[in-house]
């Protein structure tokens, strides 16, 4: 099974060293407690993508992430919504086939919210410009909402449903997890019903088949 094939002891290092003592932990139990130096990326920088759909993408990916223009022309154009430079390239690629279900390739790619209130306002945000999420779960580890741009790529909002790495992975590690990776779905227009209406955050973040 994949957990049979993780180091042990993950959890317990992330406790003892922090966030930032995880590669230099993991480093020196690889190597009998020499340290070795790890180098690992500091954050995911920006993914790109390739329509033959131009204008259509950008006006989606700009109003999605509620961005801005960096750079376009008519081969490529570069969108932020953050410190980043750029978050988002959609290339200009005409007479590319649709996309396919029944093909390898990247499922999804999800960004995070502050908080639940945050992913609330953005769907009604998102709602009110015709966009809506076709997949809204509660998985466990995070409240998401799926979503896909006009050529079909699925693109996720989500927040984390507890507040340490530590409580997450415990969940991640239950058998209520195993029983159900996937999650519980739900409606949300009834969690934005449930939220404005003054139900504690920390009950509705928690999965519903494991509230008790």
């Amino acid at each position: 099974m994949l957990m049979e094939r993780r180091a042990p002891g993950i959890l317990a290092m992330h406790e003892e060293y922090g966030r930032g003592g995880m590669a230099e932990a993991k480093a020196k139990q690889a190597g009998g407690g020499k340290t070795r130096r790890k180098v690992v990326p500091t954050h995911m920088a920006h993914f790109v993508v390739k329509t033959a759909q131009y204008e259509k993408m950008i006006d989606w990916y700009l109003t999605f992430f509620d961005g801005e223009v960096v750079f376009s022309n008519e081969i490529a154009t570069f969108l932020t919504f953050d410190q980043e430079h750029h978050r988002v390239a959609i290339v200009n690629m005409p007479g590319l086939l649709p996309q396919r279900d029944d093909t390898a390739g990247v499922h999804h790619v999800a960004f995070s919210l502050a908080s639940l209130e945050d992913l609330l306002e953005n769907y009604k945000r998102l709602k009110e410009r015709s966009i809506l999420p076709w997949w809204c779960v509660n998985h466990g580890p995070t409240t998401s909402m799926y979503y896909k741009d006009p050529d079909g790529s699925q693109v996720e909002f989500q927040t984390d449903n507890y507040e340490t790495f530590g409580e997450t992975v415990e969940f991640m590690k239950s058998q209520a997890y195993a029983d159900n990776v996937g999650g519980v779905d739900f409606d949300p227009e009834e969690l934005v019903r449930q939220f404005e209406a003054g139900i504690a955050v920390d009950f509705l973040l928690k999965r519903p088949d494991v509230r008790g």
